[in-house]
């Protein structure tokens, strides 16, 4: 990193604050994501002691397939969500995130007192939904907030802190129940809305809805008290008055704007298409049982943990090199590793699968093997399409038509992670595990043909310099 970025860091810190503020969202989404596997091992763990004991008093009967439920109902949610954030943005970006939290925290302490599945089914999709509007409208609070040069780097904190919130989960719920850990999780939400309160509106949203005196404020707020803000108004009060003169009257207004986000649209959901079909969806809901079927003597849960660390890190590095090393070749790098991992994991696979049909036993040693091509997978996944498919969404839409476009490529998002998640239980009994893990490889180099082709670098360049080049388009 360059002396530059460390002295804009140096003279920004209030905005810094800002992303580690609207963060906490992340943070409470990674718990809520990492609380699926400790708490239905607890659940099973509390079914199988009651059948013993004849006490149900603290247990109630869930089946395997309301078991598969409960670890996807959320991303339901998150589809009905990510569409209503969008459309909530509208009424400001720190309002929504503020208001948002209340029954984020709420879903969390229902799920501590649950006595049913049901209970649970829908207190996952309330988080779920939740969760959605959280990231969705944090995403765009710090691309909107951010200096060109660092904007890559702060948003990528969303995601390390999503990570970590991954990592506390998992540890969590080695010592603590699934009521427990519910009630952990609800203080994440509760740390947002306390915070939230004490950062300003993005300037963006106020010049949008005509408060340029607040705007000037908030960015007085976030630049320092010492900083000239006239020139940074101007260019927002510019780019919103150039919006509204290209935009028509009436229907053809309507058309005019669905024309104007049609190529960000189909960017951004080209790559949340690739991103949920890359065998990630596989990797974080099935890891364990994975593991079961590739590792010889190295324990299940171990590799799992291991998987969760490094992407932790990997996301920490994505932060330091976006902004340096641009969007675009992290991108391409990221698609042809993790077709590579892919492949070779699927081709080990198929290996084990030959050496048990011959009734030999694959050897421990080498279970590095899968295990370092789901790293490689990792870190690959990590440092590329999965920070910057978040990171293009809020640097690509024309803010009128922001919270619109980043609905649009969140709902699809999450829709994609649901059918991920279901379909590679069918695709393991069509294809079995190599052949599913060979169709997310090809799956991938057809990612890899769609960044080469229709993915702009937006490394260094002002979201209005971005605004101004689709309304020519």
């Amino acid at each position: 990193m360059d002396e530059r970025f460390y002295h804009i860091l140096r003279h920004n810190k209030r905005m810094v604050l800002a992303a580690l503020v609207v963060s906490l969202g992340s943070f409470a989404a990674g718990l809520g994501k990492g609380y699926s596997s400790p708490a239905i091992a607890s659940l099973q763990d509390k079914q199988n002691y009651a059948r013993h004991t004849g006490n149900f008093s603290d247990a109630f009967a869930v089946s395997q397939q309301q078991v598969s439920w409960v670890a996807s109902v959320s991303m339901l949610g998150a589809l009905f969500g990510g569409m209503f954030g969008g459309l909530a943005m509208k009424f400001g970006r720190k309002r929504v995130l503020v208001f948002t939290s209340l029954p984020f925290s709420g879903a969390w302490i229902i799920t501590m007192f649950a006595t049913s599945v049901e209970v649970m089914f829908f207190t996952g999709f309330v988080g779920g939904f939740c969760c959605a509007i959280v990231l969705l409208v944090s995403q765009v609070y710090i691309s909107e907030i951010a200096v060109p040069d660092i904007r890559g780097c702060l948003s990528a904190v969303l995601k390390v802190a999503s990570q970590i919130g991954v990592l506390v989960s998992f540890a969590a719920g080695a010592y603590l129940d699934w009521r427990q850990l519910a009630l952990l999780i609800a203080s994440a939400p509760l740390m947002l809305l306390v915070c939230a309160l004490y950062i300003p509106e993005t300037p963006s949203f106020l010049v949008l809805a005509g408060r340029e005196r607040d705007a000037a404020a908030a960015l007085r707020w976030l630049r320092g008290p010492e900083a000239d803000v006239h020139r940074e108004l101007a260019t927002l009060r510019d780019n919103v008055r150039a919006g509204r003169t290209l935009r028509p009257a009436g229907h053809a207004g309507h058309a005019h704007g669905l024309a104007l986000i049609m190529q960000p649209v189909f960017i951004t959901c080209g790559l949340m298409l690739f991103q949920r079909f890359s065998g990630v969806t596989a990797f974080h809901s099935y890891a364990v049982s994975i593991f079961r079927e590739t590792l010889g003597g190295t324990d299940p849960h171990g590799g799992a943990l291991a998987m969760a660390f490094v992407q932790l890190l990997s996301s920490l590095l994505s932060g330091l090199l976006v902004d340096s090393v641009g969007r675009l070749p992290l991108l391409v790098a990221s698609s042809v590793f993790m077709s590579l991992a892919l492949a070779s994991f699927g081709s080990f696979a198929y290996y084990e699968q030959m050496q048990r049909q011959r009734n030999a036993s694959p050897p421990a040693d080498h279970d590095w093997i899968p295990l370092l091509c789901v790293l490689v997978f990792t870190i690959a996944f990590s440092m590329g399409i999965s920070p910057i498919s978040w990171l293009l969404v809020g640097e690509l839409f024309p803010l009128e038509y922001r919270g619109l476009g980043g609905a649009l490529a969140t709902s699809f998002n999450y829709a994609c992670a649901f059918v991920g998640v279901k379909t590679f239980v069918d695709f393991q009994e069509m294809f079995g595990l190599h052949g599913a893990f060979w169709l997310y490889a090809a799956i991938s180099v057809c990612g890899l043909c769609f960044i080469v082709c229709f993915v702009p670098e937006t490394k260094g360049k002002d979201l209005e310099e971005m605004d101004h080049r689709y309304a020519r388009t």
